[in-house]
C-alpha cells in the first residue's frame, strides 16, 4: 500500500465502513488550534487524534517534547475511537502532511500497515470542491492489538554510541536556520547532532502542497545519501514529529527501511553532557 493517498481515492472511499479517516491538525504555537479547526469542519466521518494528548506520551523533561506514547495506551485509544486491526487508516492534516506523518509512523510501529496520508490535506480537499461537516463521530468500537515494531526505532543512547561507531548517519528534518543553531525558539539549545545531515522536511513538497513525484524523491533522497543504503540512516527533528515525514516521503520513493529517533534534538538537547555541532 502507497504511503499516500489522492483526495479524488479518499472520495471514493469515505463510505467504506473499514476506513477510518483521522484529522491530525495542529499548531505548536497554538496546542488547542487543531481541536477548534476539527470542530468548526472536518471530512464527513473523520476522528480527531491531538498530538500532544494522544499522539505523544507523557513529557519528563528529558525525552522530549513530542515522546513517543505508550503502546497499550495508544492501542486502547485506538480501539475505543472505532480503529481495529482491519481498519483502512486514512490521516490528514492542514499542514502538508507534517502531523499526519505521525500518525502514520506510529500505526506501522504498532504492526499497522494498512495506513495513508491524504497528499496536500484538507486544503487540497477543499480545492476539490468536497464538503466538510462540523457533526460529532462516534465510531464503533473495535479491539486494537499492538505488534510492536522495536527495530524501527533507536534511543538517545543508540545516537550517542554512534558518533564513534557510525553505523548509520543522522538526518535532521529541520530547516537549515534551526540545523545551524540559528534563530532556536522551540528548544532551549540551538545547533544539531554531530555529523547529522540536513533534509528539511518541506522540501518533500511541491508548490503545490503534495508530495513530489516518487521519481523526484528517490533521486533527491539518493543525492542527499551519497550512495549510503536508506537502512543506515536514522531520522530526528526537533520532537519527533516532522521527521516521520522524511521517513514518509522516503517509503512513497520506494526506499523502505529507515529508522527514527523519537526524542530528537529536544531530548538531545537536554543534557548538557551530549555534544552539540553547529
Amino acid at each position: 500500500m502507497s504511503p499516500l493517498i489522492s483526495v479524488d481515492r479518499l472520495n471514493t472511499l469515505l463510505n467504506n465502513a473499514n476506513v477510518v479517516v483521522v484529522d491530525c491538525r495542529h499548531d505548536l504555537a497554538q496546542p488547542q488550534a487543531g481541536a477548534a479547526a476539527y470542530a468548526a469542519g472536518h471530512i464527513p466521518g473523520a476522528l480527531f487524534a491531538h498530538l500532544d494528548n494522544v499522539l505523544s506520551g507523557t513529557k519528563t523533561g528529558g525525552n522530549g517534547r513530542h515522546p513517543l506514547p505508550d503502546p497499550l495506551e495508544l492501542a486502547a485509544w485506538l480501539g475505543a475511537h472505532g480503529i481495529g486491526n482491519d481498519s483502512h487508516v486514512v490521516a490528514y492534516d492542514a499542514s502538508g502532511g507534517m502531523f499526519a506523518a505521525r500518525l502514520w509512523w506510529l500505526l506501522r510501529w504498532l504492526g499497522h500497515d494498512a495506513v495513508q496520508v491524504l497528499d496536500g490535506g484538507l486544503p487540497a480537499w477543499q480545492a476539490a470542491g468536497l464538503p466538510l461537516s462540523d457533526a460529532p463521530v462516534a465510531l464503533p468500537q473495535q479491539r486494537f492489538v499492538a505488534d510492536v515494531r522495536s527495530t524501527m526505532r533507536v534511543n538517545s543512547a543508540d545516537v550517542l554510541a554512534n558518533l564513534q561507531a557510525a553505523q548509520f548517519v543522522v538526518v535532521d528534518a529541520r530547516s537549515p536556520e534551526r540545523y545551524a543553531g540559528q534563530g532556536e525558539t522551540l528548544d532551549p539549545v540551538g545547533g544539531h547532532i554531530p555529523g547529522a545531515l540536513n533534509r528539511f522536511f518541506q522540501s518533500n513538497l511541491g508548490d503545490d502542497g503534495r508530495f513530489k513525484s516518487p521519481e523526484a524523491l528517490r533521486a533527491e533522497w539518493q543525492a542527499l545519501l551519497a550512495g549510503r543504503d536508506v537502512s543506515e540512516t536514522v531520522h530526528q527533528c526537533g520532537s519527533g514529529v516532522t521527521a516521520c515525514h522524511n521517513l514518509l516521503a522516503l517509503e512513497a520513493a520506494g526506499l523502505p527501511g529507515a529508522r527514527l529517533y523519537p526524542g530528537s534534538w529536544s531530548e538531545w538537547c537536554a543534557d548538557p553532557a551530549r555534544p552539540v555541532a553547529r
